[in-house]
């Protein structure tokens, strides 16, 4: 598999490449990331290897990370239309103004402006909605996210870390009233951040979103950086905290580091790997602050998991799903039709109509 290997995100016709480009760490303005000149680098190389989908959002870096994506495209006419870019909206970058994050109609079309003035562009590709607002009917949100799309300044809408029933409240609405769909979305997956297998996956291939995780190396601790010899003495990059994995969390690590040996690979690549072929994913995220991490990253094109890695990784970090994903599946194999497959497995209940109704 490589970057152009494309897929259509979703249940649209919009095509990207597996791996997207997330831009978080472009700029140094949290204190950490990459300089200007670095992100430049990185993006000149995921998008000479084939890769067409770069990831942001407004709140990144107070908003240097749109603005370098935006100077890069704006010096290399020609360049942006084939590219695929996605941003959020949510939150505020205007201390003291109640109106400059969220997601109300004031506060989205005016994110949006100062978006599309970042990133030096007449529309965004995919626009995201970052997070739930609580105080804001979804409806009125849809609605201005609707309008944004048939003004030209949006092609396609997403929505990012929602409850399942949120999403698909959302979804439906826009069904029911012919608005823009969403087309993907995006939540924390990864060997160490499995729950959203109970909810929000099935969901999603249910109802046409293309799964796109992020954090699936969970902010290092899936890198391959943090081992048990130095447990509690590694400082993270962007916090500077020395705290590390847990003892349970270090389980998982162990079988990672011993698929990745098998495979002569490393275990970024490894959890990438594993991350991105699990059901619904559809482009995984990746970021780097440096090129040597994007090239190490990128490795996990070249995978090919066997059935029995990933039996082994699946096992290790089996997720608590509790009420209702446990239950369905506990109970569904004694539901269900006589012969019918519940999880590829072939069941043994009895019908649920007898075949002589009369005798009851």
């Amino acid at each position: 598999m490589s970057l152009d290997s494309y897929v259509t995100l979703g249940r649209s016709g919009l095509r990207v490449s597996p791996f997207c480009l997330g831009t978080m760490t472009f700029g140094e303005d949290w204190g950490w990331g990459s300089s200007v000149a670095e992100s430049e680098a990185i993006l000149g190389e995921y998008l000479g290897r084939g890769g067409n989908f770069i990831d942001t959002a407004n709140i990144y870096t107070n908003g240097h990370s749109e603005k370098i994506i935006g100077d890069y495209f704006a010096a290399r006419p020609g360049r942006r239309n084939r590219a695929v870019l996605s941003t959020k909206f949510f939150g505020n970058l205007h201390i003291g103004d109640p109106n400059g994050g969220g997601a109300g109609r004031k506060a989205i079309v005016e994110q949006c402006e100062a978006s599309l003035r970042r990133l030096q562009t007449d529309f965004i590709d995919l626009y995201w909605l970052h997070n739930w607002d609580r105080r804001t009917p979804i409806e009125e949100t849809l609605r201005a996210m609707d309008d944004l799309v048939t003004a030209g300044k949006v092609r396609y809408l997403g929505i990012s870390d929602v409850p399942a029933w949120k999403a698909s409240q959302a979804q439906m609405i826009t069904d029911f009233r012919g608005w823009a769909p969403l087309i993907a979305m995006q939540v924390e997956y990864s060997l160490l951040a499995r729950t959203v297998e109970g909810e929000l996956v099935p969901m999603a291939q249910e109802l046409g979103l293309g799964v796109m995780p992020w954090g699936p190396l969970r902010g290092g601790k899936l890198s391959g950086k943090y081992t048990r010899e130095n447990a509690g003495k590694l400082k993270s990059d962007r916090t500077g905290s020395s705290s590390g994995p847990t003892e349970g969390e270090f389980v998982i690590i162990d079988a990672l580091n011993k698929v990745a040996a098998a495979n002569d690979s490393t275990a970024a690549a490894v959890a990438l790997a594993w991350v991105h072929r699990r059901p619904g994913v559809e482009s995984t995220l990746i970021g780097a602050r440096r090129i040597e991490q994007l090239h190490a990253n990128l490795e996990a094109l070249d995978i090919n998991l066997t059935p029995g890695h990933v039996a082994e990784l699946d096992a290790v970090s089996t997720p608590v799903l509790n009420f209702p994903a446990e239950n369905n599946r506990s109970l569904a194999p004694h539901l269900a039709f006589a012969g019918a497959k519940v999880d590829g497995t072939r069941t043994s209940a009895l019908p649920m109509i007898a075949d002589n109704p009369a005798r009851y």
